[in-house]
């Protein structure tokens, strides 16, 4: 009987041990992902570099050399600029003229 209840003594003990170690890893992990809580602008523009950075390995695997790779890079973007810059000139012009006519009324 004195074992028994020694057993029962110590099997509770060792439940409640196991209780508090879970308790205490699930409050740590709140504690850390509060700690490294991210940014979805941050992440957003940390993808969009990583996502730059591949295509112009897999340019310049394609080409042969990072300069060649990097050449057409800069020409896809002075076309970009090119085809863009009158666009968004026209929609700064519209914003202004809407913007001017609402604040006369």
């Amino acid at each position: 009987m004195l074992w028994k209840r020694r057993n029962k003594i110590a099997n509770e003990t060792l439940a409640h041990e196991e209780h508090e170690v879970r308790d205490a890893y699930a409050r740590g992990r709140r504690d850390e992902r509060k700690a490294r809580k991210r940014h979805p602008i941050m992440m957003t523009l940390t993808f969009a570099a990583a996502l730059v950075g591949g295509v112009v390995l897999v340019l310049a695997a394609k080409e042969g050399s990072f300069a060649r790779s990097g050449g057409i890079v800069d020409h896809g973007l002075a076309l970009a600029t090119d085809r863009a810059q009158p666009v968004v000139m026209d929609a700064a012009r519209d914003f202004k003229a809407k913007t001017f006519r609402q604040t006369e009324s």
